[in-house]
């Protein structure tokens, strides 16, 4: 009975030092290169005093979405590669109903939280495989899979793909 009670503190103690050592990686790391992304408003993780800010290595960090669709504008079929969305407000633990996105030249949008719910849309790193420097709409694009569902051909889908996003709030 001793050795069985004592394997089990072993266990438990060893779980539990587990657990802690795996907290550190819930946390937002904090970015070393130019912040690229600035999310605020309802969150619940953040790493720069309230707000959550990502460089571009960290947002690569994250699983990589991608896909092919046209777009208005661009010539034919581009493929773009990012994190989705979804997988971004969640890592911030994103509480509102709505996104105001802003873009480098303060063009404003607001997006509905259940789009990224709904649709796998991607924050774009990426387009043919390059990053997107700003005169080519980068460094970040929100961009919807378009070919995807026919309903997302539509201007107010086209509306909320900004390019050059730079922050996001998230509110109720």
């Amino acid at each position: 009975m001793k050795i069985f009670i004592t394997q089990c503190v072993r266990f438990c103690v060893g779980l539990s030092l587990l657990a802690a050592s795996a907290l550190p990686a819930l946390a937002l790391e904090r970015p070393r290169e130019r912040v690229v992304l600035t999310i605020t408003g309802q969150i619940a993780v953040s790493n720069q005093g309230g707000a959550a800010v990502f460089d571009m290595a960290m947002l690569e960090a994250l699983p990589q979405h991608r896909f092919a669709t046209r777009t208005p504008w661009e010539p034919g079929v581009v493929r773009f590669s990012g994190p989705l969305l979804r997988d971004v407000l969640a890592l911030v633990q994103a509480r509102g109903q709505r996104l105001h996105a802003t873009a480098l030249n303060d063009y404003r949008i607001t997006i509905p939280l259940q789009d990224a719910r709904d649709f796998d849309v991607i924050i774009a790193t990426r387009m043919n495989e390059q990053p997107m420097p700003v005169r080519t709409r980068g460094p970040l694009f929100v961009i919807y899979p378009f070919d995807s569902d026919p309903q997302l051909q539509n201007p107010r889908f086209y509306e909320r793909s900004i390019w050059q996003l730079r922050s996001i709030e998230v509110i109720e």
